[in-house]
């Protein structure tokens, strides 16, 4: 513990005069007074703290692919549960017509994650357009046949996510040649954090990362930076909490699996 002198005795010793009264302050001098903890700028909450959404996206989304045709079979699987569907994990507003599937990135190639409840190895792709609806990105992606959590990773050789942009990404899923996609689709904005954040981040344990992105409402790295949190702390709650507080509680317990090339 640190300690430190109050102020009015070190300047009545610095002032003192009488020998007898300095022998007196000497000690008063040299009594040690506990400084106040010096409290953490990092937060503690796992609670994401949403930011207001765009009030301009035409096409909501969909976070859940739900009784999509071409999938059925799959669900009806002992082993799988028939009230769970393909599952983004991103937060969902409530606009007055449909839910928006929306989140915040700060990096320019951000990691996406989807709950897959069928164990299957049908073709998949991960498809991310921009604004104009154009495509920017298209990759097939190799499903390892186990139910569960996986992650897209945006690969480096993509085009960079522009800053102050949004994307639109679509997850597709065909369990069925002969029928359309199972998918789930939503939309990314990458902003600039500010230099008190970065500084933070640079600084900040793995806990303390979560922490910092759940407060500044920074999704797209907070599910990445949870699920290392649980990779490494497997005890923790961290990843639980955090997906029940946008909702996502009937998959906070599903295992995160390998995936996807």
């Amino acid at each position: 513990m640190k300690y430190k002198l109050p102020i009015t005795i070190k300047f009545a010793c610095a002032f003192v005069a009488d020998v007898g009264a300095a022998i007196a302050l000497v000690s008063l001098c040299f009594t040690l007074v506990p400084t106040q903890p010096v409290k953490s700028q990092v937060p503690e909450t796992e609670i994401f703290n949403a930011p207001p959404p765009p009030p301009d996206i035409n096409a909501p989304g969909n976070r859940t692919a739900g009784g999509k045709r071409g999938c059925e079979s799959m669900q009806k699987q002992p082993a799988i549960s028939q009230e769970k569907f393909l599952t983004a994990l991103v937060p969902v507003y409530q606009p007055p017509n449909a839910e928006l599937v929306f989140g915040l990135t700060t990096i320019s190639h951000p990691t996406f994650w989807f709950y897959v409840p069928y164990k299957t190895t049908s073709a998949a792709e991960f498809v991310l357009q921009n604004q104009a609806g154009q495509t920017v990105y298209q990759n097939p992606v190799s499903l390892s046949g186990t139910p569960g959590i996986v992650s897209v990773s945006l690969p480096s050789t993509a085009s960079s996510l522009k800053i102050g942009d949004r994307y639109h990404w679509y997850f597709n899923i065909y369990c069925n040649p002969q029928q359309p996609p199972v998918f789930v689709d939503g939309w990314i904005k990458r902003i600039e954090p500010n230099t008190a954040l970065k500084s933070q981040l640079e600084k900040a344990t793995p806990k303390q990362r979560v922490a910092l992105y759940a407060t500044h409402g920074i999704w797209y790295e907070l599910v990445t930076a949870s699920a290392e949190l649980r990779r490494l702390e497997p005890k923790r709650n961290d990843w639980a909490k955090i997906l029940q507080s946008v909702g996502l509680n009937d998959i906070a317990s599903e295992p995160i699996v390998d995936c996807c090339r």
